[in-house]
């Protein structure tokens, strides 16, 4: 089951949204920031944003900082939901 982490409202209300999917164990760690159609990936291990398009300057700054600034609880999650692959990894 994929987990949600909890946004302000602010960024609740705009329509954005925060997961680690389901089907995702063979990807590296990451949480999926999404926006009504558009999705992207920020890696657990290094906090940095996975893919160029769409532009990661297109997510909110302090959107950004809050999801990293929760990176405890979702290194926790990540791997609890896959553990074959955990961000703390050789």
């Amino acid at each position: 089951m994929a987990y949600a982490l909890t946004l302000p409202k602010k960024f609740k209300d705009q329509q954005w949204k925060a997961k680690i999917r389901d089907r995702e164990r063979m990807e590296p760690p990451h949480v999926t920031i999404l926006h009504k159609t558009r999705a992207w990936r920020i890696g657990l291990r290094h906090g940095a944003f996975l893919d160029g398009k769409p532009a990661p300057s297109d997510v909110p700054e302090d959107l950004v900082a809050f999801i990293l600034r929760q990176t405890p609880e979702l290194v926790v999650r990540w791997d609890e939901m896959y553990p074959r692959n955990p961000v703390e990894s050789d």
